[in-house]
């Protein structure tokens, strides 16, 4: 069978076209990498490392490459690299919701906001992780408190089913005192899903929801009552700095992976 020129033409063309396409297809390494193209980002770690320098709003992906989720990420204190996954500063949102808000998230990343318990479980099954709690009051005065280790849940099939239970270890102090060590190894409690040790409803006693025990000595995600306040312990309350009567004004947790 005779092949036109026209046609023999064409598949010259053709083949020379798919080679040119094989020589110029992006490499993958043996970890599944594509040689030229990052990844998507899995934290603010990963956001710094591709070139971010900046405190600001970026787009994450805890739970895979579709689905991007908007995070603040703190690029300055202490080295930077920060996952902000609770931020507080002015009292515009709401934080006494139930579970499903405590679960998927909510608020704005360019505001106040929780990123989301599954989401910080993932951020923390990926990669050992520190915590930093960075909290100010009413009359300007700042402390922190840091974690060398910080995990939800990490041999859970089923995190969720697991309470997101809380790990924390190696506190070191930042002059905030150390409110959090006491609530490890407990699972996280709202209004609808008590989960505490008390005999009571940690949390609507506590106007809040936290990994609380019976109850707490930190309760970042209570009320916004700006300072001193005569209600029992239902404030943004870190015990160890500012006792169970005062409110804070700023209170931010992040993660970054651990060095």
């Amino acid at each position: 069978m005779q092949v036109s020129s026209a046609l023999f033409s064409r598949l010259l063309l053709i083949l020379a076209t798919v080679g040119m396409a094989t020589l110029q297809a992006p490499k993958a390494d043996q970890k599944g990498k594509v040689e030229g193209i990052s990844p998507p980002p899995l934290d603010c770690d990963d956001v710094h490392k591709q070139g971010a320098e900046s405190d600001g709003v970026y787009l994450i992906y805890p739970g895979g490459p579709h689905n991007p989720i908007p995070v603040y990420c703190d690029m300055t204190t202490d080295g930077g690299k920060w996952t902000v996954f609770q931020k507080r500063f002015n009292g515009s949102v709401a934080f006494f919701r139930g579970w499903n808000d405590y679960k998927l998230g909510f608020g704005r990343a360019d505001g106040e906001y929780w990123l989301g318990l599954q989401h910080i479980h993932l951020l923390t099954l990926k990669k050992t992780c520190e915590l930093r709690v960075d909290l100010e009051d009413f009359e300007n005065s700042t402390a922190f408190a840091k974690y060398a280790e910080f995990s939800l849940s990490p041999n859970a099939i089923n995190a969720e089913e697991d309470g997101y239970t809380l790990y924390v270890d190696g506190f070191t102090d930042g002059g905030a005192g150390d409110s959090l060590s006491y609530h490890s190894g407990v699972k996280f409690s709202t209004f609808d899903r008590d989960q505490d040790l008390y005999v009571q409803n940690c949390a609507a006693l506590s106007s809040g929801a936290f990994w609380f025990r019976a109850c707490h000595l930190a309760n970042l995600n209570g009320l916004y009552l700006q300072g001193s306040h005569v209600t029992y312990a239902n404030g943004i309350n870190w015990a160890q700095w500012k006792g169970l009567y005062y409110s804070l004004r700023r209170s931010e947790m992040k993660i970054r992976p651990a060095a």
